[in-house]
Formats: structure tokens, C-alpha cells, sequence
């Protein structure tokens, strides 16, 4: 990633992609082993959105009835230093446009898949010069649009989660592991090592025990 043009207070913005911001929503642990490390690893689930993106991102563009399809388009928000790809944009004959995320598994209300889309609609809206109050997330495992209301709440939150992978870059400090149910549906989960992590200070305790040498007297008995 690279530096966004300086703010108004002369300091630059740390570029920040729209999947960065997804993964930190998810878990800010495996956001960081991506963006630190270089680290991913693909399970059954990620194989599956991969296939459904090579369908979706391939660049080109068709027009059916009122509607103008724009598939792999690149996005950015230069105020923001928010830069993505939107698997697809529709163009409505009556102004509307609409950012469509393609996933491969089931929606969830208020995931990590609406901080992305949100993150489009906002990009969007600096490049179209026009307000995009929603955005659609097309799931695969129900074959359903869903609407994704770009609203306050969530613009805002897709700002504190560009600040918190900001912060995650600035200080090259891996965030802790959740061990927690997300763990088990993870790819990364055996890169992570969220089990082990989390018995950090146990492990510690007992290590000091083990290589700590024992006072002569002990060894006398």
C-alpha cells in the first residue's frame, strides 16, 4: 500500500484497502498476519469464494435493460485513503448506482461483508459525485440479495476500522488471538495459534518454573 495525498494537517494517510477492512472486522489478528506477514492459507470456504470471484472479476462491462453492469471495477476515496475493487457496480438508467459484493457463504446482519460494501459505497460516492445510501451483498449459499443500509453508523465504522489497521501497520504489532468460535471456521487458524496464545501466561509460568535454577540445597537431597 502506498501514502494517500497529505490532510489537512500536512501528515500523510496510510493507504488502506476495503478487504484489509473486512478481515480486521472479522478479526484484527488475522488482518494482521496478512498485512505484517504475508500470511494466508486457503480452506474449502476460501476456495469457494475464489472461484465465485474469477466469475466476477473479470473486468468488462454489459448493459441490459435500465441497468449498466461494471464487473472488477477499481475504487478509491483519496480523502479517505481508501482504495478496493467492487466485484460489481450497476448503474441504474435513473442515477442510482449500487455496489454488488459477491460471497460465497451465507449473510450475516451487521458482518464483516457489510464493511466492505459500505466501504465501496463511499469510495463511490467521491468518484460518481452523488450519494449512495446502500449497498447489496449477493449471497451464493441462498442465491439472495441483501440490502446493506450506508448509513451513518456504518460510515463511521468503516472509519474507525481504517484507523485500527492503520494502527496495526504503524506499529507492526500483531494483535492478540480470539480463541473463540470464530477460531474454528478460520483458515489461518493453525498459522494463528489462537490456543496457544491464549494460554500465553500459563505457558510463561511454567516455563519459569522448568529453566529456573533450583538452589544448590535441592540438588543436595
Amino acid at each position: 500500500m502506498t501514502d494517500a495525498a497529505p490532510q489537512a494537517d500536512g501528515v500523510p494517510l496510510q493507504q488502506v484497502t476495503l478487504s484489509a477492512l473486512e478481515h480486521h472486522a472479522y478479526c484484527p489478528r488475522q488482518a494482521g498476519l496478512i498485512l505484517l506477514e504475508d500470511g494466508y492459507a486457503d480452506d474449502a470456504a476460501t476456495i469457494r469464494g475464489t472461484l465465485l470471484h474469477q466469475r466476477v472479476h473479470e473486468p468488462g462491462h454489459e448493459t441490459r435493460g435500465a441497468v449498466r453492469t461494471l464487473r472488477a471495477l477499481p475504487v478509491w476515496h483519496d480523502g479517505l485513503a481508501l482504495v478496493g475493487v467492487c466485484d460489481v457496480v450497476e448503474i441504474h438508467r435513473d442515477g442510482r448506482v449500487i455496489p454488488v459484493e459477491h460471497k460465497s457463504g451465507s449473510y450475516t446482519p451487521g458482518g464483516p461483508a457489510d464493511v466492505q460494501v459500505t466501504g465501496q459505497a463511499m469510495c463511490l460516492e467521491a468518484m460518481f459525485g452523488r450519494p449512495i445510501p446502500h449497498g447489496v451483498i449477493y449471497s451464493a449459499a441462498d442465491r439472495r440479495r441483501h440490502t446493506v443500509a450506508v448509513d451513518a453508523v456504518a460510515r463511521d465504522r468503516v472509519l474507525t476500522l481504517a484507523d485500527e489497521v492503520r494502527h496495526t501497520l504503524a506499529t507492526a504489532t500483531l494483535p492478540g488471538a480470539a480463541a473463540d468460535r470464530r477460531c474454528r471456521r478460520c483458515s489461518m487458524h493453525d498459522m494463528c495459534m489462537p490456543r496457544v496464545l491464549a494460554r500465553k501466561d500459563a505457558i510463561t509460568r511454567a516455563a519459569s518454573k522448568l529453566f529456573t535454577p533450583q538452589p544448590e540445597a535441592a540438588w543436595d537431597d
